[in-house]
């Protein structure tokens, strides 16, 4: 966990991120700055600096004694704000599972996948490690679902948990490869960024209200976006741009 952590913070030190762990139990934060100064040799400095900070698990996540959710996902949005403000490129988090186990279990998977919503389209990276000896098979399955990926390492090899919703996902990034090579091969330089947000959305099987309401848009806009397309790669509808697309 010290090692993955250490690389994790210097690539965000490297890029100009505000770096924040969160220690606990079994590491303390002088065990961590130790780990971390055989990556990041001037991470004191950096720490004096202001550019990494480190907090107390348990006083940020229960002050008190107590969890409140919004408590939390607003303080992050909080340090991140005062991130940006001071020229950081984004903030990189990092914190143990210190829950595992204990009573308020349930309530930290709540929280993160809230977290892992509130994270969208924000300039910031969040890394949370947990003890395999400590978890039980339901706990992976918990933990593999309220994260974008989750990796193990296990007898000193790495692996990679994947859940149906990731396998779906990756379903649909080659599609929208495809996509991009339709793209290529029509001279992609042709199409709008906006017609090719459009396509993509398009391929993803999204109507026109749909597209129109994830990308702010009116539909009536959506549909004059897809008529280009369609006139742009001589395609007859929108099913045989979508086969043309997908190369059926």
């Amino acid at each position: 966990m010290l090692a993955t952590n250490a690389s994790y913070f210097a690539a965000g030190l490297e890029d100009n991120e505000f770096c924040i762990w969160a220690v606990s139990d079994p590491i303390d934060p002088e065990t961590a700055k130790d780990a971390l100064r055989h990556s990041i040799p001037d991470i004191d400095a950096r720490l004096m600096a202001g550019q990494m900070e480190m907090i107390p698990a348990t006083d940020w996540y229960l002050p008190g004694g107590e969890f409140d959710m919004q408590h939390i996902t607003g303080g992050w949005d909080e340090k991140l704000r005062a991130a940006l403000e001071k020229g950081f490129a984004g903030m990189r988090v990092s914190g143990n599972a210190f829950w595992i186990g204990t009573s308020h279990w349930k309530e930290f998977c709540q929280y993160e996948h809230e977290l892992d919503r509130s994270l969208a389209g924000q300039k910031m990276v969040v890394l949370c490690t947990y003890s395999l000896s400590k978890s039980r098979a339901v706990d992976l399955l918990d933990v593999a679902r309220a994260h974008q990926f989750t990796i193990t390492r296990r007898k000193g090899e790495w692996e990679f948990l994947e859940t149906p919703e990731l396998q779906a996902a990756k379903q649909e990034i080659r599609k929208l490869n495809g996509a991009l090579d339709v793209l290529a091969d029509t001279g992609h330089a042709a199409f709008t960024a906006r017609e090719r947000v459009v396509l993509a959305q398009i391929v993803r099987g999204y109507s026109s209200k749909e597209i129109a309401r994830t990308l702010g848009i009116a539909p009536r806009t959506v549909e004059f976006h897809r008529a280009n397309l369609l006139k742009k790669t001589n395609a007859r509808s929108t099913v045989h741009l979508l086969r043309m697309v997908l190369g059926e």
